[in-house]
């Protein structure tokens, strides 16, 4: 399970920085380096949609193992 979570953590953190990179100098960089909603960068994106809902399950492991 570990390896499937640094996993997910690895591509939330791609798509944050990728949305910091939109947010601060309107530069996509996936859209970027894959084209323009090419079949990988929508890939890409989807990866990092089910990896942020993924991440939504950190928050309950993380109430069990503070208790």
């Amino acid at each position: 399970m570990k390896v499937l979570d640094y996993t997910i953590l690895t591509f939330v953190v791609i798509g944050a920085i990728n949305w910091g990179l939109i947010g601060f100098f309107d530069f996509d960089l996936v859209s970027t380096l894959f084209g323009q909603m090419s079949i990988l960068t929508r890939i890409i994106y989807a990866i990092v949609g089910i990896g942020g809902l993924y991440a939504i399950s950190y928050y309950g492991r993380m109430n069990t193992e503070l208790q």
